[in-house]
Parts: C-alpha cells; sequence; structure tokens
C-alpha cells in the first residue's frame, strides 16, 4: 500500500497539473537539474551538489517568487514531472518565466501545457501584465513550445548564450494579458 499522499494541484488541464513547490522533492529536482541537456539549454556549465541544492531550497522556498510543481496527469497517478517559476517585479505587474522538465517527461506536451497553465494563474490570479523569458536560439524544441503556449518574439540579444561550445543568440519571448487567447481554467473555477 503506497502512502504517499495525493499531491495538492492548483490548476490543472487534462495532462498536466500545477502546485506547490515541495521540500520533500529537493532530491527529485537536483536530479533533473544535473540533467546535460539541461545544463546546455540554461547556458550553464557546472552541476550543483545536492547539499548546495538542498541548502538553496530553504531559501526559495521562503523567498517571494511563485514556484510550482508540474505534474504529469496522464497515467494512473499524478507524478512530477517539473517545475515552473515566475519571478515577480510588482512594481511593473510584470514577471520573468522560467521551467524544467524531467528528462524523461519531455516531447509530450507538458511543457507547452505547464507554461499555459502559468500563463493563466499569473494573468488571473497574480493580476501580471505581462510575462517574459530568456530562450537560446538554438533550443528550437522549447522555442516552439512557448509559442505554442502563447509567447511571442521580442527581440534578440545577440552573442549572449552558448549552445554546445559556440556562442549563441538568447531570444526574449513575451506574453501579454490581452494576447492570452484560448479557454482559462482559473476562469472556469469561477
Amino acid at each position: 500500500m503506497d502512502s504517499t499522499p495525493e499531491p495538492i494541484l492548483w490548476l490543472r488541464d487534462d495532462t498536466c497539473g500545477l502546485g506547490p513547490y515541495r521540500a520533500d522533492l529537493v532530491e527529485t529536482y537536483w536530479r533533473w537539474e544535473q540533467d546535460p541537456a539541461l545544463l546546455i539549454g540554461y547556458g550553464r556549465q557546472q552541476p550543483e551538489s545536492l547539499e548546495a541544492r538542498t541548502e538553496g531550497m530553504d531559501h526559495q522556498l521562503r523567498g517571494d517568487n511563485i514556484r510550482f510543481t508540474i505534474y504529469d496527469l496522464t497515467g494512473d497517478a499524478p507524478a512530477p514531472a517539473g517545475v515552473a517559476t515566475l519571478l515577480p517585479d510588482l512594481a511593473v505587474r510584470t514577471a520573468e518565466y522560467v521551467v524544467m522538465l524531467a528528462p524523461e517527461r519531455r516531447g509530450k506536451g507538458l511543457g507547452t501545457a505547464a507554461t499555459r497553465l502559468v500563463l493563466d494563474y499569473a494573468f488571473h490570479i497574480s493580476n501580471l501584465r505581462m510575462v517574459w523569458l530568456k530562450v537560446l536560439a538554438p533550443n528550437s524544441p522549447a522555442v516552439g513550445a512557448y509559442r505554442k503556449a502563447g509567447f511571442r518574439a521580442a527581440g534578440t540579444v545577440r552573442q549572449a548564450g552558448y549552445w554546445l561550445g559556440r556562442v549563441c543568440d538568447e531570444l526574449v519571448m513575451d506574453a501579454l494579458v490581452q494576447e492570452f487567447e484560448g479557454p482559462s481554467v482559473v476562469k472556469r473555477l469561477v
């Protein structure tokens, strides 16, 4: 008999759910963050120790950023699948968006679904007017997922990153509340 409690899901669609960031998943989050494809996609060149990640988790749980655990809802039970974060600048009602998916959960549409749910939360619960992100230009799967979720190209920061040992551009993408189209999970709830 499994004694793991059912996770709390704040927002969900048919395939994906968003719940609270969880201290008990720090080792899982850390494992995902050490994936070479993720290190390349973030433009970070060095891994992090579990001890350092655990210390960082304590700070993150007390911080002002809006953090979610992403769950894959396509199986028998909700399974942790990634992390999404909004880094708000409340003075101007905007936030930077960062997402990370587990290696085994990529390529299934969860990135797009999670990003749509985070935008829905940002616009209809946090009352943000704009959400933006940066992505390395060669990371075409991420760029495609962001576009499908509602982000648009906003500009290019030339030669700002590295991809597989080569200098590359970084794309800036944004999503505006007035351009957020399609169904809203939040609006259906109220």
